[in-house]
């Protein structure tokens, strides 16, 4: 099987004149879970070329497994050196895609055409897609097959409000993700600040942090094989 996994290219958290970009812990982790399942990867970002990383995830307190693993493996820092650009890319050839999270989805991949077309198009055609922390940022705009928000009456979860806070970011990032989903008519569920938490609705798999990475990764795979099995 094929798996797409869409980073973000936006390195400037707001006006503060720090970096953001994607959270390590949010690639390795799923990518890893992907990866040793058998599946081939391919990596993609609104710019192609490097993504940014944000450099807080790459702080000592933030490693995991997966991360060190992913410091210790070429293959994979050389792939994630040279993703794809996104435009380049078609729903299509891939059986499912996943999107890791970092603060730098709510500037550029929650505007994202391509982006939204991917989604559509994949749920369309009976593909899961899974989103992590603040990837589920990139639904804001996506559209269901009947018409209305994509998410209206599905199932979420994401980064929370509560989070937000306690990285002091309130009045840094565009939107709260958890009021944008509500307000989009999202049934919205959390569990307490960075406790693992991921919500399935059919197709669609979000995870509300970074713990929660790993199990969304494995949520697409079983949803993955319930794909197969009836196809």
């Amino acid at each position: 099987m094929k798996i797409l996994m869409v980073l973000t290219s936006h390195d400037q958290l707001g006006d503060t004149g720090k970096k953001t970009g994607f959270w390590l812990e949010e690639f390795a982790a799923p990518y890893y879970v992907l990866k040793d399942a058998g599946h081939e990867i391919t990596l993609a970002s609104p710019k192609g070329g490097e993504p940014p990383l944000d450099p807080k995830s790459d702080e000592p307190d933030a490693q995991t497994d997966a991360t060190r693993r992913f410091k210790d493996d070429a293959e994979a820092q050389a792939q994630l050196a040279s993703t794809e650009r996104l435009a380049s890319v078609l729903s299509a050839d891939f059986d499912a895609i996943f999107y890791p999270g970092g603060h730098g989805p709510l500037w550029d991949l929650a505007q994202d055409a391509q982006s939204k077309a991917l989604i559509e198009q994949a749920l369309a055609d009976g593909k899961p897609v899974a989103l992590v922390c603040h990837a589920p940022a990139v639904l804001q705009n996506v559209e269901a097959q009947a018409g209305g928000p994509l998410v209206a009456e599905k199932s979420v979860t994401g980064f929370t409000n509560e989070e937000e806070e306690a990285v002091g970011l309130t009045d840094v990032v565009p939107f709260l993700l958890e009021d944008r989903l509500q307000q989009l008519g999202a049934k919205f569920s959390k569990a307490g600040a960075f406790q693992p938490h991921v919500v399935r609705d059919g197709l669609l798999i979000t995870g509300q942090n970074p713990p929660s990475s790993e199990a969304a990764a494995e949520a697409l795979l079983e949803a993955l094989a319930e794909v197969t099995a009836d196809a």
